[in-house]
């Protein structure tokens, strides 16, 4: 299976996130800060980001522009998790790199199938929405 780096702050959602995804094999590694997450993306090369648009609470475009303007980490694909659903938000995180998108709260059977269409298998969930934010 994949390893997947999941950059998110909310402890319940990322453990949530990282259970799951081990259950299907996939090997996960969790960030909680926005700092390290390009040198974990490089150093472990994952086959797939999940990218909280919102860590600490604050909006910021950086980790996703590093990512995608990094030679190491440009290819992976960056799925970015928005609490914020608006038209304006979507568009900056296309701009900014971004493979695919997931509104809060998690849907983690939809997720799930972005995951598996972004790393190339095919899986589905039949799991509730998260509410974690």
């Amino acid at each position: 299976m994949a390893k997947i780096l999941v950059i998110e702050d909310n402890e319940q959602l990322s453990e949530t996130l990282s259970q799951r995804l081990e259950r299907r094999g996939h090997v996960v590694i969790l960030s909680r800060e926005r700092d390290t997450a390009v040198s974990i993306a490089k150093a472990a090369q994952p086959a797939l980001i999940l990218l909280d648009s919102q860590l600490r609470g604050e909006q910021d475009w950086s980790t996703a522009r590093a990512l995608k303007h990094d030679d190491h980490t440009r290819a992976i694909p960056v799925i970015v998790l928005m609490a914020n659903n608006s038209e304006e938000e979507r568009s900056s995180a296309m701009q900014n790199g971004a493979f695919e998108l997931h509104a809060k709260p998690v849907d983690i059977a939809r997720l799930m199938q972005q995951i598996g269409a972004a790393i190339g298998e095919g899986e589905s969930d039949e799991e509730p929405a998260v509410e974690a934010h």
